[in-house]
């Protein structure tokens, strides 16, 4: 389980750093996938505020249990105002209202009010903590899920997505093989049908027809299909960041999927050691492989006391 876990944690970084330079870009045609890191609007390695909202929530829930809204809410403004690189919409527009004196609360509820039909992928991306979190306990992981979402996106598909990704690391992380993790998060997540169809239909898909935008239902749908449709996690990767768009984030999320059910040593050591960032809070120190384990270790002691 701790090697699986740390490949959840690690993973997660890199296929956001695998995507980093291919965001926005074009599908690659077959035969010239990208498989090394290279620079982008960041240096080679860098992940993106996908992974530093990430660890912005992994620190509330070390320090809350079951995870605070409001506390999530507090840091995610702190690492608004150190000026980040990348702010999705959605999210700066929240953290904005927070600044300006609404709670977190009416913040997000106004946010989706002004845009009910606006479902990205800002929660879905940074979810996976929660899943090592509350690794011990399925009914407080799908709750702490949910809430982390609800703190800036509150679309009925983006919450659900949430609690879809973080079920199926939790079966992941118990040996459950990739397509009975998958069936069991959509067994025991209850999805607004639009999403529940698309999770369904997934590992069917031709990949010509994958959109992978910045659309929460897309990039589960590609996380998905990288997950069940390849063997390794250098595969499932490679696969999903090369389908163009939304590359960092849908990278990020296979990588958390597919980290939890190869593990940190299936994860090439050439990726690994490339992995780069700043810790989001605090000092704002460099983060890299090890911070990245340790991040891990702690989050899943934390139910014993050892945090």
């Amino acid at each position: 389980m701790l090697d699986w876990a740390r490949g959840c944690a690690v993973g997660a970084a890199v296929g956001d750093a695998l995507g980093m330079p291919l965001e926005f870009g074009p599908r690659s045609p077959p035969g010239a996938f990208v498989r090394e890191m290279s620079a982008g609007r960041l240096p080679a390695g860098t992940f993106t505020d996908d992974t530093e909202l990430a660890l912005v929530l992994a620190e509330s829930l070390l320090a809350n249990r079951p995870l605070d809204p409001a506390d999530l809410a507090n840091l995610f403004v702190a690492w608004y105002r150190a000026s980040p690189a990348d702010v999705g919409l959605q999210i700066a527009a929240v953290l904005s209202d927070i600044i300006s004196g609404r709670t977190w609360d009416d913040a997000a509820r106004i946010a989706y009010r002004n845009r009910p039909d606006s479902a990205g992928n800002g929660s879905v991306m940074r979810c996976w903590p929660v899943a090592l979190a509350d690794w011990d306990d399925l009914g407080d992981l799908v709750a702490d899920s949910r809430v982390q979402s609800m703190v800036t996106h509150r679309h009925p598909e983006c919450v659900a997505a949430s609690a879809v990704v973080d079920v199926v690391i939790y079966h992941l992380l118990r040996g459950t093989s990739t397509v009975e993790a998958v069936d069991q998060a959509s067994h025991i997540i209850e999805m607004p049908e639009p999403l529940a169809a698309t999770v369904k239909a997934a590992p069917n898909r031709r990949r010509n027809a994958l959109m992978n935008t910045g659309w929460v239902r897309h990039t589960l749908e590609s996380a998905i299909w990288g997950l069940l449709t390849t063997d390794s996690f250098e595969e499932a990767v490679v696969q999903v960041v090369n389908l163009g768009n939304d590359t960092d984030t849908a990278g990020a999320v296979v990588g958390a999927l597919a980290g939890a059910a190869y593990g940190l040593s299936a994860i090439p050591v050439r990726w690994r050691e490339a992995v780069q960032g700043e810790w989001p809070v605090g000092s704002r120190t460099r983060c890299n492989v090890v911070e990245l384990t340790r991040l891990a270790d702690r989050l899943l002691s934390w139910v014993q006391g050892r945090a």
